[in-house]
C-alpha cells in the first residue's frame, strides 16, 4: 500500500474517484468484492432505513426480520442441503465460525478426536491466526509460523504450475483426491474434522480453477471418512465466477459454506457460515450447543444490506452478466495477450480472471521476488487509471506474479476494452524493464 495513497470521494458503476477529480476504472472491485456497482442509492437506502428502525440487537437475545428474511431467501440459492446461516462480519470471522463449527458438530456426534483440518498450499482464507493457519500462502505465514502449525497442508490444485520445483502443486484430479485420501489415511482414524478448500483460487494464485472432476473427487473422498467438506466461497460466491458460487460449476453441495464479500458488494462487513442440515441438527440437538459468538455477528444492518444486493443480483440478471463479461474480457486478453512472451497462463471463470505473469514462457520460469513485477504493473495500471489486484509466491512461495481481475459486473464493453488496453500497456513495460534489470 502507498505510503500517501489518494483521498477516495465518491464512487458510481465500475469508477472512483479521488480529492482531486482523477477517475479510476476499478477493476478489481476492491479486492473482488464489488459485485453490483459501485453507489447504489437503493442499498444506501436500505441501509438508512433498518437503522433508523433497528441498528443492533445482541444475537444471543434475539433474532430479527431482516436476518430471517434474509437467510430464507439466500437458503434458496445455497449449494447446500436444508442451510442453517450463521451471520458474521467478514470472511475471517466466517472461516473461524466454520472451523469451530466442524469441531462442535463432531463433538456432538461423540468423536472427540476429530480435530485436525486439512487445507491447500497456495490457499487463502484469511488473516485471524486460525484462518491464516489454514492458508496455504507461505509469504503471508512467514511472519507468524512460530504461532501457526495446528492444521495441515496437501497439494494446489494446480494445473499450470503441476510438479513445478516449490509449488506443492498437481494438475490431475484422480491424483489430487489420491493425495488426500492417503493424507487422511496417514492422519488416523476417525481424527480429521473438515477439508477446507476454495473453489476456485483467487489472489494465492491468481483466480485457478482445478482440473474437471476434482471437486466430485474430492467430495467422495471426504464423505468416505466422515470429514466435513467446507467451501470457502469468501471470493467466488454471489456470482463471480459466472454462477452463484463456484461449487455451482460441477454440482458439489458442501457440508460448510463460507462466504462475505460479494454477499454485501463492499456496502457493509458481512459475512456468514451456512451449514448443512445435517450439520446443523447434529450441533443443536445432540451436543452442548455451539459455543461461539462475536459482539457484531447477526447484525440486522448488515442482513438488510445482504437482502438487497441480492435482490439487485437477480432482477438485474447480474449472474448471467458476469459469465457473459468474463467470457468477452479473456477473449479480449487472449487477443491482446495470448502470444505474450511475460504472459504463461490468462484463466479464470466469469469476472474472475487471472493472468500469470513470467520470465520465460517455455518453462515457465518466475521473475524473481526482487523484480516486483506485480506490483510494477498494477502501480503502471494505477498511473493510467486503472485498478487491478495482484498476488506473490504463486510459483514456489517467494517468486511468481499474477494479476487478479474482479470488476464490478455492471462494467461495460467499452472499460472491458479500457482494461486490456492498459492492462498490456504496463505488462509491456514491465517485463521490458525486468529485462533490462536483469542484464545490468
Amino acid at each position: 500500500m502507498d505510503v500517501d495513497p489518494p483521498v477516495a470521494v465518491r464512487a458510481e458503476s465500475a469508477t472512483i474517484w479521488d480529492s482531486g477529480g482523477r477517475a479510476y476504472l476499478d477493476a478489481a472491485g476492491g479486492a473482488v468484492v464489488v459485485n453490483v456497482g459501485h453507489g447504489r442509492g437503493e442499498i444506501a437506502a436500505a441501509m438508512a432505513d433498518q437503522a433508523s428502525r433497528l441498528a443492533y440487537a445482541h444475537g444471543s437475545a434475539f433474532t430479527s426480520e431482516p436476518l430471517e428474511a434474509y437467510a430464507a431467501e439466500v437458503g434458496a440459492i445455497l449449494p447446500v442441503d436444508q442451510p442453517a446461516i450463521y451471520p458474521v462480519s467478514g470472511g475471517s470471522e466466517a472461516i473461524e465460525t466454520a472451523l469451530k463449527l466442524a469441531r462442535a458438530y463432531h463433538l456432538a456426534r461423540g468423536e472427540t478426536d476429530r480435530w485436525t483440518v486439512f487445507a491447500r498450499w497456495g490457499s487463502y482464507h484469511g488473516n485471524t491466526l486460525g484462518a491464516l493457519d489454514l492458508s496455504g500462502r507461505r509469504q503471508l505465514r512467514r511472519p507468524y509460523e512460530a504461532w501457526l502449525g495446528r492444521f495441515r497442508h496437501v497439494s494446489a490444485a494446480y494445473p499450470y504450475r503441476a510438479g513445478d520445483p516449490g509449488a506443492n502443486a498437481l494438475g490431475d484430479a484422480a491424483e489430487l483426491a489420491l493425495e488426500l485420501d492417503r493424507a487422511l489415511d496417514a492422519a488416523g482414524p476417525r481424527s480429521v474434522a473438515a477439508f477446507v478448500a476454495e473453489p476456485i483460487v483467487g489472489a494465492a494464485l491468481g483466480a485457478v480453477a482445478p482440473p474437471e472432476g476434482y471437486w466430485p473427487a474430492i467430495a467422495e473422498v471426504c464423505r468416505r471418512h466422515g470429514v466435513l467438506l467446507i467451501a470457502d466461497e469468501v471470493m467466488t460466491g454471489f456470482g463471480r465466477t459466472g454462477r452463484w458460487f463456484g461449487l455451482d460449476h460441477w454440482g458439489v453441495r458442501p457440508d460448510i459454506l463460507v462466504a462475505a464479500k460479494g454477499a454485501t458488494s463492499g456496502y457493509w462487513p458481512f459475512g456468514f457460515v451456512a451449514a448443512s442440515g445435517r450439520v446443523h441438527e447434529a450441533v443443536r440437538e445432540r451436543g452442548a450447543g455451539f459455543v461461539h459468538g462475536f459482539t457484531y455477528s447477526h447484525g440486522p444492518v448488515g442482513a438488510a444490506v445482504a437482502r438487497k444486493v441480492l435482490d439487485i443480483l437477480r432482477d438485474e440478471a447480474l449472474v448471467e452478466a458476469s459469465s457473459e463479461k468474463g467470457d468477452e474480457l479473456q477473449a479480449m486478453l487472449r487477443g491482446r495477450l495470448g502470444d505474450h512472451p511475460a504472459v504463461g497462463e490468462i484463466r479464470g471463470r466469469g469476472l474472475m480472471v487471472g493472468v500469470e505473469l513470467v520470465a520465460d514462457r517455455e518453462s515457465r520460469q518466475a521473475y524473481p521476488r526482487g523484480s516486483r513485477v506485480m506490483e510494477t504493473v498494477i502501480r503502471d495500471a494505477r498511473e493510467r487509471g486503472v485498478l487491478l489486484y495482484g498476488g506473490t509466491g504463486n510459483a514456489n512461495g517467494t517468486d511468481g506474479d499474477a494479476i487478479l481481475l474482479g470488476p464490478p459486473f455492471v462494467i461495460t464493453t467499452p472499460e472491458l476494452e479500457q482494461l486490456t488496453d492498459v492492462l498490456a500497456g504496463a505488462i509491456d513495460r514491465a517485463a521490458v524493464a525486468a529485462a533490462g534489470a536483469s542484464t545490468a
